[in-house]
């Protein structure tokens, strides 16, 4: 276990949230540390708390996390807030709501931007979900920025999915219908104590009796004085962890790996365009030398050789520089190793710990469409 997860697992509130901002900006040493973290994960009820803006879910989580601390157990809370056009980061709304938390070493909070993410999370929603359950917390919230009836990734994460409405919304439950008939496993109706809740449970019923057998319990709270809230985490505690109706598992881009002559000449053109380098290393089984870009949604690799030997010395001999290969990551990379074995891939090598320290494996051209292909396995499964 290396230093960074040895603190956390002791409670060093500093070591986590340097971890998750190194997870958030796809930094390999913050990955390194969610690897070593993985064993103590999975025991955590992780909520996922969505709905239409301005349903008060802020307000609402604000006031679960209190119910929880009640009952002396610990809470993350993973708050998902649009992108500030100005900075690029996370416009901290809900942070500033829950500021009467910041002395409780029980609640961890942490904002984060959705970073051009559609489904109301970021793409490191998942991953930093997995660092709050090994670092021992009892509940992990995670509130989206919204939902639609596309905006339903929440799904994807949470064990529990509580979707969130008020009165007044008008046409607005019929026009999201698609989604929440398909992702609550609880239903809230908040700011009950104003006109138009009975309607909108009415409205709710009437859809779920279309539902073949999924009737998720309907509570109605006021979150501002907590009305409701103790009813709603008892709800949450009886809640099935595996409803059955999550998606299943994606594959992404990971990175783009682009063989150069000299890193740092290489650097200096792609820290014009604002990237940085977060991480840099030396692969002596593949004689390369790597420095890692983050980007907002993956990262660029670039590879110099380091012998000239190395497989990037002859690729840039035969070809120049340029694009070496395409990164995908994999939720489970021994299924996809087998099954692109049964189906006659050919593949160069086994399974073997590259860059960052992830697992990966590369795919001849001719079996990708003229691309060299790396899968790597995704983190922590």
């Amino acid at each position: 276990m290396n230093e960074p997860a040895r603190k956390i697992r002791e409670g060093d509130t500093r070591a986590l949230a340097r971890t998750a901002t190194g997870v958030e900006n796809r930094d390999p040493q913050a990955f390194e540390t969610l690897r070593d973290l993985a064993p103590f994960a999975g025991h955590a009820r992780i909520v996922g708390i969505t709905g239409p803006p301005g349903a008060g879910k802020s307000t609402l989580v604000d006031a679960l996390a209190a119910e929880i601390r009640k009952q002396n157990k610990t809470v993350a809370i993973v708050a998902v807030d649009p992108t500030s056009h100005m900075t690029g980061g996370a416009i901290l709304g809900d942070r500033i709501r829950m500021q009467q938390h910041h002395a409780d070493p029980g609640i961890f909070i942490r904002s984060m931007a959705t970073r051009g993410g559609t489904g109301g999370l970021a793409r490191a929603t998942a991953d930093l979900a997995q660092l709050m359950d090994a670092a021992g917390k009892d509940f992990v919230i995670i509130e989206t920025v919204g939902v639609g009836q596309d905006e339903i990734d929440i799904t994807a994460v949470a064990q529990v999915t509580v979707v969130v409405l008020v009165p007044g919304m008008g046409d607005d439950v019929q026009a999201i219908k698609a989604g929440i008939m398909e992702i609550a496993d609880i239903f809230v109706i908040n700011k009950s104590d104003h006109p138009g809740a009975d309607r909108v449970e009415q409205e709710l019923r009437s859809m779920l009796s279309l539902a073949n057998g999924h009737h998720p319990p309907i509570i109605r709270t006021v979150a501002t004085d907590r009305t409701g809230v103790p009813d709603l985490l008892d709800a949450i505690d009886s809640a099935p962890v595996a409803t059955g109706h999550r998606p299943p598992a994606t594959v992404s881009i990971d990175h783009l790996g682009i063989a150069v002559r000299a890193l740092d000449e290489s650097i200096a053109f792609y820290e014009t365009l604002g990237l940085a380098v977060a991480h840099r290393e030396t692969v002596a089984q593949e004689k390369v030398n790597v420095a890692m870009l983050p980007t907002a949604d993956a990262r660029i690799e670039l590879l110099e050789p380091s012998a000239a030997d190395s497989p990037i010395s002859k690729f840039l001999e035969k070809r120049g520089p340029g694009l070496h290969h395409v990164a995908l990551r994999v939720p489970d990379l021994a299924a996809a190793v087998a099954s692109l074995r049964a189906a006659g891939a050919k593949l160069l090598n086994e399974p073997r710990q590259g860059a960052g320290g992830h697992t990966y494996v590369f795919v001849h051209p001719a079996s990708t469409g003229g691309v060299l292909l790396e899968l790597i396995q995704e983190s922590g499964s």
